[in-house]
């Protein structure tokens, strides 16, 4: 199993490096308390609820799942879309989650296994990738994640390896996405724009707080304060995303030790 340095390491798109950022000032009581999973609801007798679980699943990993299939098997461009669509809608129909124990491992691990098993059996049956459905709510940009594979795969020790770090790529980028719109809904499109602006900024050397401050006409205490507030609320933010993604309150210790280097108290 890959250790914490693969989470810790990565970046999501937009180059906020989590060890530096995120494990900064991290508080005991900043972990959530509801437990929701998408593992219990996809479970559920409820089909409403069923569905929005795989939603949520889908959402989080079918770029890990597109790119491990395009670097695991040298599956080309078309039969990766099928290939991935056709995963998450066996999700629902073979009910793959229904042998899913985080006592015995990450959710992350579970699926890939599914996919190489489900690649295997495909090829083995009809030596040759099956033609799926479409995902009826959501619309995967294949295009965007190939771009993206392009420009990372070069660096990928091993496509297990590149699994693991697309998937905490995603974490962490739904997470910005969440603060941006928290922060646009409670009139606070400044911290994040600062936030943005230093936490986000690809640039090497980053601006610095005065370059900041002058930017967004701020005092450098404001650009401090903004950035601690930004910092804060996005943590908060991965805990939240983090906890509905696992199954378990074990699993969501061990990842939160993984991410971030803690544990909750």
């Amino acid at each position: 199993m890959p250790g914490p340095h693969h989470a810790r390491d990565a970046k999501v798109p937009g180059g906020i490096n989590i060890k530096a950022e995120l494990a900064l000032e991290l508080q005991g009581d900043a972990f959530p308390a509801t437990r929701y999973s998408v593992i219990s609801a996809a479970r559920s007798a409820n089909p409403a609820e069923r569905s929005q679980a795989i939603d949520t699943i889908t959402t989080f990993y079918w770029k890990p799942v597109y790119k491990y299939v395009r670097l695991r098997w040298n599956v080309d461009l078309d039969n990766a879309r099928d290939f991935t669509q056709d995963f998450f809608l066996r999700l629902i129909e073979k009910d793959f989650l229904g042998s899913y124990d985080p006592v015995k491992g990450r959710l992350r691990a579970f699926l890939r296994t599914c996919v190489d098993r489900m690649f295997l059996n495909q090829s083995r049956d009809a030596h040759r990738l099956k033609r799926g459905g479409t995902l009826a709510q959501q619309a995967l940009d294949f295009d965007e994640a190939e771009q993206e594979l392009s420009k990372g795969a070069q660096k990928v020790d091993s496509p297990e390896d590149y699994f693991e770090k697309e998937w905490v790529r995603t974490l962490f980028a739904q997470a910005v996405e969440q603060l941006r719109v928290e922060c646009e809904s409670a009139g606070k499109n400044l911290h994040f724009q600062v936030f943005a602006g230093y936490d986000l900024d690809d640039s090497d050397p980053k601006p610095s707080y005065a370059n900041l401050a002058a930017r967004f006409n701020l005092s450098v205490t404001d650009v401090t304060n903004y950035l601690a507030f930004a910092r804060r609320e996005f943590r908060r933010c991965v805990l939240e995303k983090l906890r509905v993604m696992t199954g378990s309150e074990e699993e969501f210790c061990r990842e939160a030790q993984s991410l971030l280097g803690v544990q909750p108290k």
